[in-house]
């Protein structure tokens, strides 16, 4: 069984830039990698995905990414940059592995897979939440005939083609799917829980994270930062939801009442023949490999910054604002990397 002073779980965005920070310490650390491959959750979305800022305001720290050759930089760049970036800085990682559980062990813990086991002073959780997609629970669901698919699985609008879709979720995903498969389909129809927020065409996503600067700073000065406009559900206005737009398929309707076996049955007792929904719905954070510890509570575990309030050596990094705010961002976990980073350091020289 080998030892290291600090395993991080996790090989994506997040666990490249704790481990960045933890270089300038000399500290042993280890990242476990669930993929087969660097590149995080990134390699799992769709074809034609593309961020919502240029590279400049998308890199995680220490190395620019380079530049894409176009505004926006494709799926297919993060993932080459995230796997040029672990190579440029020669991290120490084990891939596939699939940790299982997470236990305390004296003043440290062990770490799982399978047969296989590692022991730790300090752990990291750098999961993320591409492993736990989410899909509210619908009358009917499991009995409808049609084809149902989450964003996190789905790939290209061809297998869409000439098909009655449904599309549901208001954020990113939501809009961008939409906007490739009402190319495609039939007809689509877009379903939302709330009516959409829709950024002005001239503004991209770093709009979202001078707001997430915004709030943090609110909560560093001790001021609310409930108050403070916006947030990552506003959908940014891309060349195709612009498009979509155009061709008047940007229509957003109240969620429906439920599934019938062929389709959806809408409040006003309308049903609407089917063929595919895709959930656009979002994602949970991966806790599972925490569940032995006892401190998951409703997808959350309680944290003081990034550290667990109630397991001494135990982080967690990049799942959303509960954990930083914009952490679950390429360039907006740097800050709380570049912390957690360190209070590991503060933690194993006492």
């Amino acid at each position: 069984m080998s030892f290291y002073d600090v395993i991080i779980v996790g090989a994506g965005q997040s666990a490249l830039s704790v481990a960045y920070f933890l270089r300038r310490t000399k500290h042993s650390v280890l990242l476990l990698d669930a993929e087969e491959a660097g590149g995080g959750a990134w390699q799992h979305g769709w074809d034609s995905l593309k961020l919502f800022s240029p590279a400049s305001w998308s890199s995680i720290a220490g190395w620019p990414m380079p530049d894409p050759g176009e505004i926006y930089p494709s799926r297919d760049h993060v993932i080459e940059y995230l796997r040029a970036y672990e190579q440029r800085y020669e991290f120490e990682i084990e891939r596939p592995v699939l940790v299982d559980s997470i236990e305390r062990e004296g003043d440290g813990f062990f770490v799982k897979a399978g047969v296989k086991k590692w022991q730790a002073r300090v752990v990291v959780c750098a999961t993320g939440t591409w492993r736990n997609p989410y899909i509210p629970e619908l009358e009917g669901r499991e009995g409808f005939l049609g084809h149902q698919i989450h964003s996190a699985h789905y790939k290209t609008p061809e297998v869409f083609r000439d098909k009655d879709v449904v599309v549901v979720g208001g954020g990113n995903s939501g809009a961008q799917v939409l906007a490739e498969v009402s190319l495609m389909a039939a007809s689509t129809t877009w379903v939302t829980s709330k009516p959409p927020a829709f950024l002005p065409d001239d503004v991209d996503g770093r709009v979202l994270f001078e707001r997430a600067t915004a709030r943090w700073r609110a909560q560093q000065e001790g001021r609310d930062p409930i108050d403070l406009p916006g947030g990552f559900g506003d959908v940014v206005m891309l060349p195709p939801v612009v498009d979509a737009r155009e061709r008047g398929v940007l229509n957003a309707v109240a969620p429906f009442e439920r599934f019938t076996a062929d389709g959806v049955l809408w409040p006003d007792g309308t049903e609407q023949k089917v063929d595919a929904v895709i959930w656009c719905t979002g994602f949970k954070p991966a806790l599972q490999p925490l569940e032995k510890l006892g401190i998951v509570w409703e997808n959350k575990v309680e944290v003081d910054g990034t550290h667990s309030s109630s397991i001494p050596g135990l982080w967690l990094v990049g799942y959303g604002e509960w954990t930083g705010a914009a952490s679950a961002t390429l360039v907006g976990v740097m800050r709380t990397a570049r912390s957690t980073a360190s209070e590991i350091d503060t933690y194993l020289v006492a």
